[in-house]
């Protein structure tokens, strides 16, 4: 394929209405989930600097203290939005992607 076809491909797919679409909704899921992440970790931190006392309370007179299951909450919650994104992508990114595929192969 020549460079002419290959740019004019290019240009096919970024006027595409779908493409747009697809990269509108990308960016919004990733900005969305990266915020609450944010939030999720510097509220963590904010709790350790400004009150290590709720986090060193004990949890049931044992060694086991509050902060341990809400740092282990903060740490998995970064698996959790990634399988977020992961299973919005699969279901919805997918779709839209072999759209604009098809689109612009016609």
């Amino acid at each position: 394929m020549n460079k002419t076809m290959e740019q004019k491909r290019v240009q096919a797919i970024l006027n595409d209405q779908g493409f747009k679409t697809l990269v509108r909704q990308k960016v919004r899921l990733g900005w969305t989930l990266t915020i609450i992440q944010l939030v999720i970790y510097f509220g963590f931190v904010l709790l350790v600097a400004l009150s290590p006392e709720t986090l060193s309370q004990s949890l049931s007179g044992d060694v086991t203290t509050v902060g341990m299951p809400l740092g282990v909450a903060v740490i998995l919650s970064a698996f959790v939005l990634s399988g977020v994104y992961v299973w919005y992508a699969n279901s919805r990114f997918d779709e839209l992607t072999r759209r604009v595929v098809e689109e612009v192969k016609s």
